[in-house]
Order: C-alpha cells, then sequence, then structure tokens
C-alpha cells in the first residue's frame, strides 16, 4: 500500500528534522569509538554514511517537493 503525498510530506519532515540528527549522532560515536584511520579510509566512510541513511527511505521522500498531485485543479 503506497502512502499519501501529505503523509510522505510528513513522514519526510519527521525523518529530517529528528532521524536525520539522530543518525549523525550514532554514526559520530560508532566513528568515535573506531580507532584513528588513515584520511581516505575516513572520507569513504563518512561518504557511506551520508547515503547509506536516505537509501530506506527513498520513496518517502520520492515526489515531496512537487505539487500535490491529490489535489484537484481549481479552474477560475
Amino acid at each position: 500500500m503506497s502512502m499519501s503525498y501529505k503523509s510522505r510530506r510528513r513522514w519526510s519532515i519527521f525523518l529530517l528534522l529528528v532521524g536525520l540528527p539522530l543518525y549523525v549522532l550514532v554514526a559520530w560515536a560508532i566513528m568515535g569509538a573506531l580507532p584513528r584511520l588513515p584520511i581516505l579510509i575516513e572520507l569513504l566512510i563518512y561518504a557511506f554514511l551520508g547515503v547509506a541513511w536516505a537509501l530506506p527511505f527513498k520513496n518517502v521522500f520520492k515526489g515531496v517537493g512537487k505539487a500535490d498531485p491529490d489535489e484537484t485543479a481549481e479552474t477560475e
């Protein structure tokens, strides 16, 4: 069952305002617990972590920036 535009929009705002900062804190804690790695490996890990958080939520963010397709067009 697909989500409506309004529910996708609400979930995307929640994920960006609450989920992403929590994810950053968890990623930061994990990277802080690891021993110091070479800079290029750290860069690759941070790049992967920066993209990996959004992959499970691809369908939530899809089309959120566009006009509401469920809303009927008003004619004058």
